[in-house]
């Protein structure tokens, strides 16, 4: 019943557009278990659904608190790298961004304590495999923002980030190319302190 529910939902979601994100996103959120059908969803990488379910759950993490995915760190993390569609790329890639950011932060979080060292080797694993293949700018930008700071605690992060960016992702949009040098300034101020 939930999953046909969700599906209805997705269903009249007929665009990325604002209010019609807001607007599943708060009917999810009235009904907290439909969030773990939301992920599942999100990750039946064949059903052109997933792209609908994938930019509502990234409205809920960036609206509502990266928190609401923490219950399922597991198959978000494990699934990540088998989706294609590029509309739902992006918004995987932007709730990277919100877990790194949030794992990197100064300030003690629940991210901090639920996020695994295996969670994070697969952010970082899907990640590379992100950059040095064929994505969409914003795919590239979130990603070069999460591997940065992710990097902050693995070392090895840093320099294989800044041998991408070279050799690759220099070469490619006028946005990528800004958002690698933001990125190498950033790695060479930090390794220079």
């Amino acid at each position: 019943m939930k999953a046909d529910f969700l599906i209805s939902v997705l269903n009249d979601v007929d665009t990325a557009a604002r209010i019609n994100r807001e607007k599943a996103s708060n009917i999810v959120l009235q009904n907290p278990k439909l969030v773990k059908n939301l992920v599942e969803f999100t990750f039946d990488v064949d059903n052109k659904l997933s792209i609908k379910a994938a930019w509502v759950l990234e409205w809920i993490c960036t609206h509502h608190g990266i928190e609401n995915i923490l219950r399922y760190l597991d198959a978000f993390t494990e699934k990540l790298a088998q989706v294609h569609f590029d509309s739902a790329l992006r918004p995987c890639a932007k709730i990277c961004e919100q877990l790194a950011t949030a794992y990197a932060s100064k300030t003690d979080n629940e991210v901090k304590q639920k996020l695994t060292k295996q969670q994070i080797d697969l952010i970082i694993e899907t990640g590379f495999d992100w950059l040095i293949t064929d994505q969409k700018i914003a795919v590239k930008a979130y990603t070069m923002n999460t591997l940065y700071l992710l990097g902050l605690q693995k070392d090895w992060v840093h320099p294989e980030l800044e041998y991408i960016i070279r050799t690759k992702v220099i070469h490619e949009s006028k946005g990528c190319k800004a958002r690698g040098k933001k990125i190498m300034s950033l790695i060479q101020k930090r390794s220079s302190s």
